[in-house]
């Protein structure tokens, strides 16, 4: 499978490793692709894993709808229930870092018969983060989601220079030159970061729609250096889970997670999916 398609979208997937291991689908965030889980899905597929890694809509050339509203989260969701369609499965383990976490947390919660297990890298339960937003740093954290409401401006600070500032961002958060320059010239293709950014405009619409309960074994991955996001929301996360749960916290570990230490990633999904499978 290199691709599918939804309502005239065609999103681009990466389908590897055995074709009659357990799948699992792993969702990238902001501002990635499917490459981030490049060497994730190495170790899996060694493992006897199957893995599906989308582009995500906004993030795949052929799935650029306009509008922020066009990605809520319960868009991003059924674009998932989608793929699993098109492959051909009822339901299938999920790992999601950033935002793709986020879009594991709502599957699980909203769609807990299609979802085997959740694997939520870096990214909170949402409700657990709105609550760390008046009780610890977490507001200040994420200052820069203010910054990505606006229209236009967030674009050209970006991409101004050949995207130094997005480079640079990139770089400061612990990812190697050739992953930085590879993700900045995805976002310099035409309309990919407003896109891309459409994820963050369309939180107002996101904030009506509360994920709820997950109801499904559910493995936690946090790391200390991760600037964007503290302990209190992860640590508040276990609440809404009903569920056996587990938190692990990598000592050391910058925010992007599955391209700094992959292995350790496989290592915790591989156990978690036999564990739970």
């Amino acid at each position: 499978m290199d691709s599918y398609t939804r309502d005239g979208l065609v999103f681009d997937v990466r389908d590897g490793g055995p074709a009659d291991g357990d799948p699992v689908v792993l969702l990238h965030g902001f501002p990635q692709d499917a490459t981030a889980w490049t060497a994730v899905a190495g170790d899996l597929h060694a493992a006897g894993l199957r893995t599906l890694a989308p582009d995500q809509r906004g993030y795949s050339p052929g799935a650029r709808p306009s509008g922020r509203s066009s990605y809520r989260v319960r868009e991003l969701t059924a674009d998932v229930l989608v793929l699993l369609d098109a492959a051909g499965l009822g339901s299938a383990h999920v790992v999601g870092h950033d935002w793709g976490a986020v879009v594991g947390w709502a599957l699980a919660a909203w769609h807990p018969e299609r979802v085997r297990t959740l694997t939520a890298v870096s990214v909170p339960h949402p409700a657990a983060m709105a609550q760390a937003f008046v009780t610890s740093d977490q507001a200040l954290r994420s200052s820069y989601m203010a910054l990505f409401q606006l229209p236009v401006l967030p674009e050209r600070l970006l991409l101004a220079r050949d995207g130094a500032a997005l480079r640079w961002m990139l770089l400061t958060s612990g990812l190697s030159p050739e992953l930085s320059e590879h993700y900045v010239r995805r976002m310099q293709e035409p309309g990919a970061l407003a896109t891309a950014l459409a994820w963050y405009r369309a939180l107002p619409f996101d904030a009506r729609d509360p994920v709820g309960t997950v109801r499904v074994p559910t493995l936690h991955l946090w790391s200390t250096r991760d600037a964007a996001l503290g302990r209190t929301a992860t640590e508040r996360s276990r609440r809404f889970v009903d569920a056996p749960y587990r938190l692990e916290v990598l000592e050391g570990v910058p925010h992007f997670i599955p391209e700094v230490a992959p292995g350790r990633v496989a290592e915790l999904v591989t156990e978690h999916v036999r564990a739970h499978g």
